[in-house]
């Protein structure tokens, strides 16, 4: 037997399959670290992510909309080389939207090659001036959006930093790459203008050393020169490091002149777990770090979902930035669908800054996590302020903040030299050798038995007189 199907039944099987396969993929390629210097940082947004997908895939849902949002992981190990393979992979694959990847090294290595393919690019974290990674006009820049502020104001907040604490010299020790570069580069003019003393500027490459101990011996001899003429508590060391700084920290012997002085880091610093690891060198010297810092009324909702599926309390601020970035492009790209029918690049660009704005304003029901997001003619977040952390104990604890708007720290904790420092006067040594130190007995004023002793003789001699 036969069976027929009424035009009424096959009309109903067409149009449920045109609805089935209308569900269409919004595929983001993400580039994070998840096994090197910046590992603490790529899994928490991998971590904080697929929240994301969760919550982007049922607001389209709830709006009938036909996408569903999906990412794809790559391991960059902050590599800049890895990072170009695992682009150009992606792209083979045909994703050409991708969030990430973290740090500015990288998104200077990838530059010509998503911009000659026309990939859209959203970085949570890289910080370095659009120059020091290749740019020179806003519209070379036009596939790769950073949803962070630049060094230049990172360094104005690390300077305050030392202008309020009385440092009055500095080495700085950097990685060798576009971001370390960069900051190194933005904080010099800095340094000059409040006339801090720039003792040296050590240089290390990328990928990190296994051994830091030649990067150590100079750092110990700068800090030795500059505690010529000052005193410890007016030397820092500033560290544009990544999570490496802990191995750095490891190799110092107990001893060392740098546990002497305070630490400052900066944001691929703050809030590191490998630091924690070696946290009873690391809270000798503070290491206060500062990080960029946003945050709206719309994060409540997000730390309550981050805590009940075990990740920890709140994400740390560059999976902030990269849960807006996934909300933007998800959205961008439904829209940009909506309108034209096909995907087109420099239609992708347009619609992200016109979906930036209206998610900041609240136009889709709520606002970002991270707070208002004004994008600059680079493509780059406009302003922002900078949390200062330090470590305290076995973990990591707010120190201040510095304001973008004031230009001014609000302090919770101020920063000590460290409590082993000898303070001394500039023109003497800076710390006498062991056996020169007066002993306890030394230190101690004349006791009672040499009092009665003066005593006596005082009454003799006067009952001399008498006679």
């Amino acid at each position: 037997m036969r069976w027929k199907l009424s035009p009424l039944l096959i009309l109903f099987l067409a149009l449920a399959t045109t609805v089935v396969s209308a569900e269409e993929e919004i595929s983001v390629g993400v580039l994070v670290d998840l096994s090197g210097g910046l590992a603490t940082y790529g899994n928490d947004i991998k971590n904080t992510l697929e929240i994301a997908k969760e919550d982007i895939n049922s607001y389209f849902k709830e709006k009938g909309l036909p996408y569903k949002v999906e990412f794809y992981y790559e391991d960059t190990r902050a590599d800049p080389k890895i990072t170009l393979e695992k682009v150009q992979s992606l792209y083979a694959r045909g994703i050409n939207v991708i969030l990430g990847p973290l740090g500015s090294g990288e998104v200077a290595n990838i530059k010509d090659y998503v911009t000659s393919n026309k990939i859209v690019v959203v970085s949570p974290s890289s910080t370095a001036l659009p120059k020091i990674i290749g740019f020179t006009k806003p519209e070379e820049k036009k596939y790769i959006f950073r949803l962070i502020t630049t060094d230049n104001y990172q360094t104005k907040a690390i300077v305050k930093e030392l202008e309020e604490l009385g440092i009055k010299g500095v080495v700085v020790v950097y990685i060798g790459n576009a971001w370390g570069k960069g900051l190194y580069e933005c904080i010099k003019p800095e340094l000059e203008k409040k006339g801090i003393k720039l003792q040296d500027a050590i240089e290390y490459p990328d990928p990190a050393p296994a051994d830091f101990s030649p990067y150590i011996a100079k750092l110990e001899s700068g800090v030795k020169e500059l505690l010529k003429t000052y005193k410890p508590s007016e030397v820092a060391i500033v560290a544009f490091c990544y999570e490496e700084i802990a191995n750095i920290l490891a190799q110092t012997s107990d001893d060392s002149v740098l546990f002497k002085v305070l630490w400052l880091g900066s944001d691929a610093i703050a809030q590191s777990g490998k630091v924690l690891e070696v946290a009873n060198k690391a809270q000798k010297v503070g290491l206060y770090s500062t990080v960029f810092e946003a945050k709206g009324p719309a994060l409540e909702n997000l730390k309550k979902k981050y805590h009940e599926k075990g990740y920890g309390e709140c994400p740390h601020q560059y999976a902030l930035n990269a849960y807006d970035a996934a909300w933007i492009i998800a959205l961008a790209y439904a829209e940009l669908m909506q309108e034209k029918g096909s995907y087109d690049a420099d239609g992708m660009v347009e619609k992200i800054r016109k979906v930036t704005e209206k998610y900041s304003e609240g136009e889709y029901g709520f606002k970002p996590v991270t707070g208002y997001i004004k994008l600059n003619e680079w493509n780059d977040r406009a302003s922002g302020d900078y949390a200062i952390y330090y470590v305290a104990g076995d973990k990591w604890d707010l120190a201040g903040i510095w304001k973008f708007e004031t230009g001014s720290i609000e302090w919770f904790h101020k920063p000590i030299p460290p409590a082993q420092a000898v303070e001394t006067p500039a023109e003497t040594p800076a710390e006498k050798p062991a056996e020169e130190k007066p002993t306890a007995e030394e230190k101690k004023g004349p006791g009672f038995e040499a009092i009665f002793a003066v005593a006596g003789l005082v009454a003799v001699a006067y009952l001399m007189r008498r006679r």
